[in-house]
């Protein structure tokens, strides 16, 4: 209520990239310091009974998942376990730094419960984040996952060289044994080259590439959300031929501007793709069809519109086997995992 009530209006006056620039900060500094870890978990952490869920031989304290988009370099690592996430994504990162899109690169839709997010990949870049994964000292429970990408510029225009720019940064986090699993991001709506490899035809080359890189931890695919199940399927087909392929997750963000609540609340000059609850219903229907059809042969991380506890409940149903939320926990506050694995423990015990 503190949050909703006090803070949330007047962070909502603010620039979002800016306020989300502050709370990255502030997560940094509260990470480094043992006392501000244990009050943040005193106030924000799970503690109730045992609700860990082992996925692909990884356990997750909880089993939500912070998605990626937002601790895209990895710097809040040390303080995301004591607010109930059982893992984070970070990410997207690419072979090189990226400085992303011109801004502005983020706007609120506070009316539709959505953001309009045009950050194109913005990151320190593979070897950057390496470092500093090396640096985290691990938490009991707490899965770190890695998002892959292609470099947003200029010099990523054609296939061969979007696979050589996801093959080295692929390569290197396998050398240097950092992150517990990959997600490669073959869906991204704000890049320079476009979705290319969320195409049947051209994936192949890419997970052909992908395969002669030495790799024991669990590989996903993050999944576009715009289209149509029988295009859809096409793409899982192409994975469901590659065994360093474990699952999907589904989706990335909606393009679709008309799925909004509230179409006016959108500048008609702004980009992006719409993330929170216009992701929603498109997310759900695409995991029941995945598991209705393949059944147990993808992991499934239900990713989209998680704004509410019966949101999460409804993409565990759906046939998911972890949760992804980002925009819930802005909309919601910090309070909101905690609030997530309460409701999650109930459901499990009936």
């Amino acid at each position: 209520m503190f949050y909703q009530k006090i803070l949330k209006p007047i962070f909502f006056k603010f620039n979002p990239e800016f306020i989300h620039n502050i709370f990255v900060y502030i997560g940094e500094l509260l990470g480094k310091n043992r006392i501000a870890r244990n009050l943040t978990r005193f106030f924000y952490g799970y503690k109730d009974r045992d609700i860990s869920k082992t996925v692909d031989g990884l356990t997750y304290k909880t089993p939500f998942i912070l998605s990626a988009g937002f601790d895209y370099n990895g710097r809040l690592l040390n303080i995301l376990p004591e607010i109930s996430f059982g893992g984070a994504e970070i990410g997207s990162i690419t072979a090189r730094p990226c400085e992303g899109n011109k801004k502005p690169r983020l706007k609120r839709l506070p009316k539709s419960q959505s953001l309009i997010v045009n950050k194109g990949l913005r990151n320190h870049g593979v070897e950057v984040v390496i470092k500093r994964l090396k640096k985290i000292k691990r938490t009991k429970n707490f899965v770190i996952g890695v998002s892959i990408a292609r470099t947003n510029d200029s010099k990523n225009q054609d296939t061969k060289e979007g696979i050589a720019d996801y093959f080295y940064s692929f390569k290197r986090l396998n050398e240097e044994n950092v992150g517990d699993y990959y997600a490669l991001n073959i869906s991204c709506p704000n890049s320079f080259g476009g979705e290319s490899f969320a195409d049947p035809r051209i994936l192949p080359d890419l997970l052909e590439s992908l395969s002669a890189v030495k790799c024991d931890k669990p590989v996903y695919v993050k999944m576009p959300i715009n289209l149509e199940w029988s295009k859809f399927r096409e793409l899982l087909e192409v994975l469901s031929r590659f065994k360093m392929i474990k699952g999907v997750i589904i989706g990335n963000l909606n393009k679709n501007y008309e799925d909004l609540d509230f179409p006016n609340e959108a500048p008609k000059d702004y980009c992006g793709g719409l993330s929170g609850k216009p992701c929603l219903e498109l997310s759900d229907n695409l995991i029941k069809h995945t598991r209705a059809s393949y059944g147990r042969r993808f992991t499934i991380i239900g990713c989209g519109g998680v704004m509410s506890v019966e949101n999460m409940k409804e993409k565990f149903r759906a046939g998911s086997d972890l949760v992804q939320l980002m925009t819930g926990m802005i909309y919601n506050g910090p309070g909101f995992m905690k609030e997530l694995s309460k409701a999650y423990s109930k459901n499990e015990k009936s």
